[in-house]
């Protein structure tokens, strides 16, 4: 097929004031009191989601264990599965005689009793909640039978999401010799996809501060959750391997920011670095809106469809990110490889919207598809025959 660049909508002024873009702000330092604040993890990445920008990157495509980062990909599993209705959270799992034996109170624990049954949800809330070891195994094994064929599921997802730096072996990221991996570039789109595709079941089962679970009460040690405004996820890890990581996630008016850090040697040091850097992240860059969530950007051509085009949607609200009180003026053009090939389900990405700033090259950003497009019937086929016939 050939590639098909429709050229956009408009070309929008907000001033002339020259800004940096594209490029990771890297080490550099924005003067003033939005100065850059002291990061000395040795993997650290700061995104914009809303404009697809890296405000910061450090070491962000080495690989590194992630401990209980890995359960960020076991609950976007179950979300998946959940809204291709395979998986219910009112199903029930039993915590089996082999699970207990090796999970019971092993590291970060839900205190699941053997051969007790807990539902999905309550799986789901414990470990997004309190990081519980034993809640994935007993996910993992009612899921699929067996952890390695949870795992199996858990690569997959992470290669349809492109991150080419990550492997997992286990569902909890106890500690397997470097088995498990990631990168820091992998884990923020993970959790950008988390937050995007299932924004719901991400609403419902993130950002809770407590656990009480069958007469305990757990905390959350998420260092963002009570000092960040907006602050809503995502996941803390440690190991002795692994050291101390974090990815943090936090809305404010709309505009959503994901922190990735790693690596760090103390707790402490964690928590207050990170405060600090996301509330830079804030402070030091604003959104320019570009369309809000689920608002129509455009259409693509579709081969072999029940209709010939299919609107094109922002799955999130879309913004330019530029540093404060700049403006630049700035082009949008849709691009997509087309025609595309019927059949297409709503929410899949399927073309990119392209923002240039003179002289700063490029942000992609995505769109979706906002409706079905089932392959043609007959008559369908027929009639998109007569019209290619025709020329239109």
């Amino acid at each position: 097929m050939s590639s098909r660049i429709v050229t956009a909508l408009l070309i929008a002024a907000l001033a002339a004031v020259p800004v940096r873009a594209q490029a990771p702000v890297a080490e550099t330092v924005v003067g003033g009191p939005l100065g850059m604040p002291q990061v000395s993890a040795p993997i650290a990445l700061l995104i914009d989601v809303n404009g697809g920008r890296v405000l910061f990157e450090r070491q962000s495509h080495r690989r590194f264990v992630p401990a209980s980062l890995t359960k960020i990909m076991t609950s976007y599993v179950a979300f998946e599965l959940i809204k291709a209705g395979k998986l219910r959270l009112d199903q029930r799992f039993r915590m089996s005689p082999d699970a207990f034996r090796k999970w019971h109170r092993v590291g970060s624990t839900m205190f699941l009793a053997q051969d007790s049954e807990t539902s999905v949800a309550e799986l789901l809330e414990g470990i997004v909640t309190v990081s519980a070891n034993d809640g994935c195994v007993v996910l993992a094994e009612g899921v699929t039978g067996s952890v390695p064929a949870f795992t199996e599921l858990m690569n997959a997802e992470a290669k349809k999401l492109g991150m080419r730096d990550t492997h997992y072996n286990t569902p909890n990221g106890w500690m397997d010799e470097g088995e498990t991996y990631v990168s820091a570039a992998d884990l923020a789109t993970l959790s950008t996809a988390l937050v995007t595709r299932h924004p719901d079941l991400y609403a419902r089962f993130y950002g809770h501060e407590r656990l009480a679970f069958r007469g305990i009460e757990q905390p959350n040690h998420n260092p963002l959750y009570g000092y960040v405004a907006g602050a809503d996820g995502v996941k803390t890890g440690f190991t002795n391997e692994a050291g101390y990581g974090l990815v943090g996630s936090a809305i404010r008016d709309g505009r959503r920011l994901m922190m990735v850090v790693g690596g760090y040697d103390n707790g402490k040091v964690r928590a207050r670095e990170s405060r600090d850097f996301m509330e830079w992240g804030f402070a030091a860059f604003e959104a320019h809106s570009l369309f809000a969530a689920g608002a129509q950007v455009g259409t693509a051509r579709v081969q072999g469809g029940e209709t010939r085009t299919v609107p094109l949607a922002a799955p999130h609200a879309l913004a330019l990110t530029l540093l404060r009180r700049a403006g630049a003026r700035y082009s949008l053009t849709l691009r997509y490889k087309g025609p595309l090939r019927a059949p297409i389900a709503k929410g899949d990405q399927i073309a990119s919207l392209i923002v240039r700033v003179p002289g700063q090259g490029e942000t992609r950003l995505p769109l979706v598809a906002a409706v079905d497009v089932p392959e043609a019937g007959s008559l369908a086929r027929l009639r998109n025959g007569l019209l290619a016939m025709l020329g239109q």
